[in-house]
């Protein structure tokens, strides 16, 4: 009886003696919560790497904005509009009709015999085969047409009917110009020529000006000396 008691003793001891090495060893530390006691729970390093989870995709990260450029990209260059020679106003406000003429070109030949039975009754702006021919007024283009002695022609009332401007020669009208058309002072409606009776050798702009009747009728009219209303002297 007595070595079974003392048996039992000496287990109880050694049992004893491991549970104070392994808590001296810190494998299992009591930490307090309040009254009672709890094993601490192994907490993974801040600073450690996580280990890529396998099994969700890669989103591939956003590329950085691009900063706007103000203008054209580099290399690109913009056409540059050709400049057109600006109309030249006269005394009696209308426009001169050739691009880049001056009042101290322009000849009176209203009176220039044409023939042996008629006078000239217009005048006669000589420039380059191509230069633009610009309305003399506001108005609208009353007649396009294509005669013997006149070539391409474009007839122009101004908007109060009493008067009709005639271009005559044109090699060719403006991109577009058409019969009723309303025109502004200045702009282009057709190119110098030589189209009609004209000499190939001397392009020019044949422009008469005419007082019309009641009638209106554009092929028609009273003729008027168009030099001293475009600035000539």
């Amino acid at each position: 009886m007595l070595k079974t008691l003392a048996g039992l003793l000496f287990a109880a001891l050694a049992l004893a003696a491991l549970a104070f090495l392994a808590w001296n060893q810190g494998a299992v530390r009591p930490v307090a919560t309040g009254s009672a006691e709890q094993p601490t729970i192994a907490v993974p390093d801040a600073g450690a790497v996580a280990t890529e989870d396998t099994h969700r995709p890669r989103i591939p990260a956003a590329p950085a904005p691009q900063a706007r450029s103000e203008g054209p990209p580099q290399g690109v260059a913009h056409p540059v509009p050709k400049p057109i020679a600006r109309p030249v106003p006269s005394a009696a406000g209308l426009v001169i009709p050739v691009a880049g003429i001056t009042a101290a070109q322009l000849s009176d030949t209203y009176t220039d015999a044409r023939g042996s039975e008629r006078t000239h009754e217009a005048m006669d702006i000589m420039a380059p085969t191509g230069t633009p021919v610009l309305a003399v007024a506001d108005g609208h283009v009353e007649k396009l047409f294509d005669s013997d002695r006149g070539g391409l022609t474009i007839y122009q009332f101004e908007p109060s009917g009493r008067y009709c401007y005639y271009y005559a020669h044109l090699q060719r009208y403006a991109p577009r110009l058409r019969e009723g058309q309303e025109i502004k002072r200045g702009q282009v409606i057709g190119y110098v020529g030589s189209t009609g009776n004209a000499d190939p050798n001397a392009p020019h702009l044949h422009f008469a000006v005419f007082l019309l009747g009641p009638e209106r009728e554009w092929w028609r009219g009273t003729p008027v000396n168009p030099y001293p209303l475009l600035g000539g002297r």
